[in-house]
């Protein structure tokens, strides 16, 4: 709630903002060039249908290109400088954008006045929207330091590492909840008041605590040790930061420095917020763009699956989703009705209980498409780990702890597990086939998800699938 009004302060001054200035711009734009053109004042000016349509359609413009940007993403712990180059870059782009498609239309009776248009819209633009930024970032900073916004943060250790970390995120604004010795062994540095319990009561701790974070600064250097605590905390889909010095336990991660304290983000991957939303756009648009336009063949494949065996053309089954939340995931019926009448299983290639035309629907992967209405929905996204039942999930993080962390993504209707591995009858291969989403989650990036598409295209039309 606190980032969503925060965000939306941000929001509302970048939207007034670049009205006021497309306002002011046109007011430059009469003196230059409608004046000359005949406009017989500035009121009749702005009641011409473009310029119109200009005032109320702009500002809507600059509102989508700073979302692409990523600026609304994180509306706390904004650095200053990031803040003043994210905007000028921004500021830049939008306006040679717009001076091209708009402004060039317009014709000036010297050739000079294009650049005093450009700088003034450029000046106008990054000033007004800067500014008023600046001023919510400085009172979000003084109110993270008052308290009055602060993170709750409960520590995992309790030795001087963790009275340490604790001193410093207490001075940059953080609201230290408690701590959670790693051990019955490790000697504390922190009052007993102040440890809450051990690692067993996390559960209780968290949600009556409201943990908005969760740093694990533990004073041992055994890293089987640490990574069995770090893959228990993965089940509480929080932030999770560790102490940079504790690298030879991770692989690809993110550093996250806080004024002078490396902390290790082991719940972050490597996605930019600038891929994130376009990512999130495209599978809306392309989601859309499916459903409609491959209709008549859904159209078709519904009447096959009815003509096939009898009972529903969709298979609706619940699968756990983004921050392990429950949602039910939909599929053309590729198997007799009560097929799980003794409990969940996993199918195979020569599965009795697919229909003839499910084995059709399962070799081309066409079961899967009404899946972009889960996306649509924002269950689910184009690409991404595939979801799972929560009965397999208990299976399988009784040896792979470090599912969790797929659940900080949206799942997908295909995946790097799927193009590369395939379909697994077992929770043996279902954990063989994680060490790719794994590899998919450090790695994200528009380009990976494009090539995983293509591979998915190729297995859909020669027929790969099981």
């Amino acid at each position: 709630m606190k980032k969503s009004r925060q965000a939306l302060k941000y929001i509302l001054s970048d939207f007034i903002s670049a009205a006021v200035a497309w306002f002011l711009f046109n007011w430059l734009r009469y003196e230059e060039l409608a004046v000359y053109e005949g406009s017989s004042s500035f009121v009749n000016y702005l009641a011409y249908t473009q310029v119109l349509k200009g005032q109320l359609f702009v500002p809507f413009f600059w509102l989508a290109l700073h979302y692409f940007s990523g600026y609304y993403n994180k509306p706390f712990g904004k650095s200053r400088l990031t803040e003043l180059f994210t905007t000028f870059v921004t500021v830049l782009i939008g306006v040679v954008f717009i001076f091209f498609v708009v402004v060039l239309n317009d014709l000036p009776r010297s050739f000079h006045v294009y650049y005093e248009l450009f700088f003034v819209l450029f000046g106008l633009q990054f000033f007004l929207t800067y500014i008023p930024r600046l001023a919510i970032t400085q009172s979000g900073l003084r109110k993270i330091k008052s308290r009055e916004l602060a993170m709750n943060v409960l520590i995992i250790g309790a030795g001087a590492k963790a009275a340490q970390i604790a001193r410093d995120l207490y001075r940059m604004g953080y609201h230290i909840s408690g701590f959670i010795p790693e051990d019955d062994t490790t000697p504390l540095a922190v009052e007993d008041v102040r440890v809450l319990g051990d690692l067993s009561d996390l559960p209780g701790l968290i949600e009556g605590n409201r943990i908005d974070e969760l740093v694990l600064a533990a004073e041992t250097d055994d890293n089987k040790k640490l990574l069995g605590i770090l893959y228990s905390l993965y089940h509480y889909k929080l932030p999770i930061k560790v102490l940079a010095d504790k690298l030879s336990m991770l692989s690809q991660v993110k550093i996250k420095t806080i004024r002078g304290i490396p902390l290790v983000n082991v719940t972050e991957n490597n996605m930019s917020s600038v891929e994130k939303n376009i990512k999130f756009v495209m599978d809306k648009v392309l989601s859309a763009l499916v459903l409609v336009v491959l209709s008549p063949m859904f159209l078709y494949i519904a009447w096959r699956v009815k003509k096939g065996s009898p009972g529903p053309v969709f298979f609706r089954q619940e699968r756990i989703g983004y921050m392990g939340k429950p949602f039910y995931i939909y599929k053309f019926r590729t198997m007799y009705v009560d097929a799980e009448v003794k409990g969940p299983l996993l199918s195979s290639e020569d599965d009795k209980r697919i229909t003839p035309f499910g084995h059709v629907l399962r070799k081309y992967r066409l079961d899967e498409f009404p899946q972009f209405w889960n996306v649509l929905k924002g269950d689910m996204s184009i690409v991404g780990p595939r979801p799972e039942r929560k009965y397999f999930i208990d299976q399988i993080v009784k040896k792979a702890p470090y599912y969790y962390l797929l659940h900080n993504v949206r799942p997908g209707i295909t995946s790097l597990g799927m193009v590369k591995y395939g379909y697994a009858n077992d929770v043996d291969k279902m954990i063989e086939r994680l060490k790719y989403d794994i590899l998919y989650y450090e790695n994200m990036s528009l380009v990976l998800d494009i090539t995983i598409l293509i591979y998915t295209v190729r297995t859909v039309f020669t027929g790969k699938g099981i």
